[in-house]
């Protein structure tokens, strides 16, 4: 079991530069006609889905996350500038098919799939949400992760102040290949499938950038089940100790999936 805290939707937006910059480049290898309706399935806290709509002057976009903290701050951003072309739907993604049978253009995500277990179930899910012809163009972690630094969490969940609150503990994560994210998607259906990996490693300036990001993004299961600010607190201390020996200090692993397919014509 895993008990994973909700975002924190103001500071995500604030400290997810390194989402943000993989984000756009994803984006640009995205071809869009102007008038399409796309699911930003994962839209998080709405930098990115701003971008997505400027990209889609005669179109729309439905913004879908699980987060209300991240829904929030997307909306407050958004709305005055997009107006009615814009919606928000809060909603687990393997629901999608339930609340837009049908109703996507393109469904579009990026930094999101690996925090949904059931990869075959969402890619079905996805492959419904799709009008026939339409397109899935995302990007998700990979196989291998951050893989050093999650190595330097669970160490610390074993020292003896943290490891009873760890002992039912699992990941929350599912970090696929390229390959069997291909026949993943080829069992659910889909067609004209590519996916690769590239490595994204990212630097932070400090012990203080580091610990802010690590405490929002990456650390947040590892946080949740902990109870009191002091534990969290020394958990993060743990994590800054552990990260000022890696190469370069202050860095984390991060590898990128890329996933781009299509629903048939018929």
């Amino acid at each position: 079991m895993t008990t994973t805290a909700d975002w924190d939707g103001a500071t995500y937006h604030r400290v997810s530069e390194p989402q943000f910059a993989w984000g756009l480049r994803v984006l640009g290898r995205l071809r869009l006609d102007g008038d399409e309706t796309v699911v930003d399935a994962g839209c998080g806290s709405g930098r990115l889905t701003a971008r997505l709509l400027e990209r889609l002057p005669r179109g729309r976009v439905i913004a879908v996350d699980r987060s209300a903290s991240m829904l929030q701050v997307a909306a407050e951003e958004l709305r005055p500038r997009h107006g009615d072309r814009v919606t928000f739907l809060e909603a687990d993604l393997l629901d999608l098919d339930r609340h837009l049978p049908g109703a996507a253009d393109v469904v579009f995500s990026t930094a999101t799939f690996h925090w949904v277990l059931d990869h075959p179930r969402l890619f079905a899910v996805l492959h419904e949400v799709l009008r026939p012809g339409g397109r899935l163009h995302a990007q998700c972690g990979a196989r291998g992760n951050l893989q050093r630094a999650h190595g330097h969490a669970e160490r610390l969940a074993r020292r003896p102040e943290f490891a009873p609150y760890f002992e039912r503990w699992s990941n929350p994560w599912e970090y696929a290949g390229a390959e069997t994210t291909r026949d993943r998607l080829q069992a659910a259906g889909f067609v004209d499938v590519e996916t690769s990996v590239e490595p994204a490693p990212t630097v932070f300036a400090d012990r203080n950038a580091y610990r802010e990001f690590a405490g929002t993004v990456i650390m947040r299961p590892f946080l949740a089940p902990l109870p009191t600010e002091v534990l969290r607190d020394s958990m993060l201390d743990g994590m800054c100790e552990a990260a000022a020996g890696d190469d370069p200090p202050w860095s984390l692993d991060y590898r990128r999936l890329n996933l781009a397919a299509a629903r048939p014509l018929s």
